[in-house]
């Protein structure tokens, strides 16, 4: 086998997403020569497909109340130092038009490519290097210089440089090239790694209930889904596997296994009033079709049959009855069998612990020269662009810091 030849850099950057090509682009622009490696044939591959092809790049609420972390206050400092604002101008400059949908969410008119295309743009620019199907087969730190040996065409070169960016993502959608990589770097240099899990992922449900809401798949309600650590108003999908749509996604990152959560059926409605009104103003109208007013007609008789309503006239129905089925549709109790893990999450929970990670630089306290981004962090944010924002502002801090930039 051949020597493997080497080059210098004064940064490397490991991962070719969101948060590595904005910790590039921003350290090349300060001055460092840099090359960003991802093993994809692609860059941006979570990019491409996110916001059903069109990116929800950020979101306009964007806050530290947003994220989930062991440390909540971690994010503040690069959130502050690059914020929503910040993208947005940087988007207008590639003249990428976009649109708000609901909720702040960000998306772009016409495609995610624009994004990625954007930021390539920007690398090649500042003279940052994005090179793909690079295989990482080591990560040594010798003599002050972090040491890369890598495999690209079946061919093996080392790779060093003064400063390491690992912006590799967690595990979430292995099918897009998802790997461990970043904490197992994380942990050889001593950091701790909190418990990782998928978030913002659809529920499964136990055999039974799969079955009850089997003829449902596809329907959505308006909803408020919620626990003792969070609630979010948003739309709830019944699939042939369980429960989706945004609400079910927000609360699955505050859900644990095993536990119950509520879905208030009928968000902003005084239920035990309303019925007690149609009593009075239309006695021989029918429980069941007053609830197929309502609700769609299926969901309707599915959460009738769930609970054994009679099916009898209003002026039949006793206040105690009233009573029970408003508690019932304001808290409708759901208990999920699992998730449907990192196949389908959009991120993953957990991560480098932050608090061995600077708020101000992303550098490890524990080992000079290397730094943390993105999501192999312990940082997840709410679904809606919020997620992106923190892969642009943690990839900025980073970038400048590399460069002594502040």
């Amino acid at each position: 086998m051949a020597a493997a030849s080497s080059s210098h850099f004064d940064t490397l950057v490991i991962g070719a997403g969101a948060a590595g090509l904005m910790a590039g682009l921003t350290a090349a622009q300060s001055g460092q020569k840099t090359l960003v490696l991802d093993h994809a044939k692609q860059a941006g591959k979570k990019i491409l497909i996110s916001g059903g092809g069109r990116c929800n790049f950020t979101n306009l609420y964007t806050s530290p109340e947003n994220y989930i972390s062991q440390n909540p206050h971690f994010c503040k400092s690069a959130l502050s130092r690059y914020t929503q604002w910040d993208f947005i101008a940087l988007v207008d400059k590639h003249q990428i038009p976009w649109h708000e949908k609901t909720l702040g969410q960000l998306f772009c008119d016409d495609s995610a490519k624009d994004i990625v295309r954007m930021l390539q743009t920007e690398c090649k620019e500042a003279g940052a290097r994005v090179q793909l199907k690079t295989h990482i087969q080591d990560v040594q730190f010798r003599d002050g210089l972090y040491q890369l040996a890598i495999e690209r065409d079946d061919a093996p070169a080392i790779l060093t440089a003064g400063k390491l960016i690992v912006a590799c993502g967690g595990l979430s959608m292995p099918k897009l090239g998802a790997t461990p990589l970043g904490y197992k770097i994380a942990e050889q240099f001593g950091h701790t790694i909190q418990p990782v899990r998928a978030g913002l992922v659809p529920f499964t449900l136990h055999e039974d209930d799969k079955n009850r809401f089997a003829e449902l798949s596809g329907l959505a309600v308006d909803v408020i889904a919620e626990n003792d650590r969070a609630s979010f108003p948003e739309a709830m999908l019944f699939t042939h596997r369980g429960l989706s749509g945004p609400a079910m996604l927000q609360i699955s990152s505050y859900w644990f296994p095993s536990e119950t959560f509520t879905v208030n059926l009928r968000p902003g409605a005084d239920t035990l009033v309303e019925l007690k009104q149609a009593r009075a103003d239309r006695p021989k109208l029918g429980l069941h079709t007053l609830l197929q007013q309502w609700f769609p007609k299926r969901f309707a008789q599915t959460l009738c049959e769930q609970a054994q309503w009679p099916n009898k006239n209003l002026a039949d129905c006793n206040n105690s009855l009233f009573a029970s089925i408003a508690d019932t549709l304001t808290q409708w109790p759901v208990k999920p069998n699992g998730t449907e893990g990192y196949r389908t999450a959009e991120v993953t929970l957990g991560g480098v612990n932050v608090d061995e990670v600077s708020s101000k630089t992303m550098e490890s306290k524990l080992q000079p020269g290397l730094y943390f981004v993105g999501e192999v962090l312990d940082v997840t944010g709410w679904l809606g662009g919020y997620n992106f924002q923190w892969a642009w502002s943690s990839g900025y801090v980073a970038g400048k810091a590399v460069a002594g930039v502040n």
